[in-house]
């Protein structure tokens, strides 16, 4: 169901494929594409286009951004994580402070640290932002994702999937929440 006061969800796949595990991203979303996904999920491979994916960010449409990325977890490659990232708190980081200058962190020109600050700097918003990402093994030039990344797609899919579905539904049931409750404002008028 789409909802068109905005009430949608943005998957958007992030990283350079020419740079191994870092194509994590664009690969998750490439293999949504055969997924069932309710109408109100948009799915988008922005690859190092994070600048684009902040100003497409600005109409307002998507009240949820899930997305999908290599991190700089510390666990071992291969390890996936749901991280919920609350942009009203000045001190949200989606790095630990030990890895900010490391070539890691900027691997692809812009992480989805860096969009979602320059997000808030245009002035725009999203009410929810969850990121899956997933431990990578290796970030050098090369085309291909190591094999603990590639072992991790699949299970990367199911969860993207899972929170595209749950996000749908939980806006869905929101719009009509706040529908009911104008309709019985409006009865509540008409009555006087």
């Amino acid at each position: 169901m789409s909802n068109p006061d905005g009430g949608r969800v943005l998957v958007a796949g992030i990283g350079n494929i020419f740079l191994g595990d870092d194509g994590f991203g664009v690969e998750v979303v490439r293999r949504l594409r055969d997924a069932v996904l309710p109408a109100a999920v948009d799915v988008s491979d922005y690859g190092i286009r994070g600048m684009h994916l902040a100003y497409d960010l600005l109409d307002g449409r998507h009240h949820v951004l899930v997305l999908v990325d290599a991190l700089p977890l510390d666990e071992p490659p291969g390890t996936l994580a749901v991280i919920q990232v609350d942009l009203d708190d000045p001190g949200w980081t989606l790095r630990p402070a030990d890895v900010l200058e490391a070539p890691v962190a900027d691997a692809h020109g812009m992480d989805p640290e860096s969009v979602l600050r320059l997000l808030r700097s245009l002035g725009g918003t999203v009410d929810r932002v969850l990121v899956v990402g997933c431990r990578p093994a290796v970030l050098d030039e090369r085309m291909g994702l190591s094999a603990p990344v590639a072992a991790a797609i699949d299970e990367a899919v199911r969860m993207v999937v899972g929170i595209a579905q749950e996000e749908a539904a939980r806006l869905a049931g929101r719009a009509a929440a706040e529908a009911a409750a104008s309709g019985s404002r409006e009865g509540v008028g008409a009555d006087a």
